[in-house]
């Protein structure tokens, strides 16, 4: 028989290692929940023909704003103009950013920008530095991109090709900004020739901040104090119910060097290069189509996630 003193000493164990468990539970929730609280707001930003969601449930960064959000993260979606130069959908930007820093509380955001997106972010942060804590730009093709220069060369300007092509792009764009619950002005040729070779050099001519001096370096990782990162992907073919595949896979011939099927390795480099090498093509990164990425690749939510985390230790 087991006597009341050792039953209750019993009892006190079984209690406190309970307890203990619980708390060591509960410790690591928090810690999940509290993963990518970032002090700031993080900002998406989409690339051309993007949008922030479609039907209000669709969204551009497919999963990855709810993904950012479960580990405590502060998330919006932006939303310009599909289709356009990069000063008019920086200037959209720019006014989404005011409104979200002051509804934020900090008065500064953290903005990652995909594609053409991260042209957008640089012009916001040459125009209005004091709005932002950090620039990420995934992809983005800051010395230009082969495919834009292509169809540059060898479409003529202001003929019957780029006329009919610039206003079916046109009549896309505006289509997708219904969907998507506005009505931005759209000018896919201004589009095209922001993201040609020349355009993006008079652009980093202007806006040099971040990009790097060499042809295939890194950029200074901070500028105004704003905090400067990049990544991107090499791999054009990951997923073969992918329907993007196909089309990125005959893009990616267009390019002289290794690439994500539309932009290259190098001209994706911005600030502090993460990685340019994922097992990603131009779609993957945002984790589209519907999140048919390659199933052996790290996943584009993790990326983001462990990105946030970045953010989180560096207090921004």
């Amino acid at each position: 028989m087991m006597t009341n003193r050792r039953l209750a000493f019993v009892l006190v164990l079984l209690v406190g290692c309970s307890q203990a468990g619980s708390d060591v539970g509960e410790q690591q929730l928090a810690a999940t929940s509290t993963y990518t609280q970032t002090k700031h707001p993080i900002v998406l930003a989409h690339g051309m023909g993007g949008f922030d969601e479609l039907f209000g449930v669709y969204d551009y960064f497919f999963g990855i704003a709810s993904d950012l959000r479960s580990g405590g993260a502060r998330v919006y979606l932006t939303n310009v103009s599909s289709f356009a130069s990069t000063e008019l959908r920086g200037e959209q930007l720019l006014d989404q950013l005011e409104y979200i820093a002051a509804v934020g509380g900090t008065g500064k955001v953290n903005v990652i920008g995909h594609s053409h997106g991260g042209l957008d972010a640089r012009y916001v942060m040459a125009t209005r530095p004091d709005l932002l804590a950090s620039v990420t730009t995934v992809a983005t093709p800051h010395k230009g991109a082969e495919i834009a220069d292509y169809l540059r060369a060898h479409v003529n300007r202001d003929g019957v090709i780029e006329g009919i092509g610039g206003a079916l792009a046109d009549v896309l764009g505006f289509t997708i900004g219904l969907l998507s619950g506005t009505t931005n002005p759209q000018d896919s040729v201004a589009g095209l020739e922001a993201l040609t070779s020349t355009s993006t050099a008079a652009f980093n001519a202007r806006y040099p901040a971040g990009v790097p001096t060499t042809s295939c370096g890194g950029g200074l990782s901070t500028w105004n104090g704003i905090r400067l990162y990049s990544w991107s992907g090499t791999s054009p073919l990951t997923n073969v119910l992918d329907v993007s595949d196909a089309p990125l896979g005959i893009t990616s011939l267009f390019s002289s060097t290794a690439s994500d099927g539309l932009v290259q390795r190098c001209s994706s480099h911005f600030g502090s290069v993460l990685r340019d090498d994922y097992w990603m093509n131009h779609m993957d990164e945002v984790n589209q189509i519907l999140g048919l990425v390659h199933i052996f690749a790290t996943n584009p939510k993790t990326v983001f996630r462990a990105h946030a985390n970045r953010l989180k230790n560096a207090g921004l």
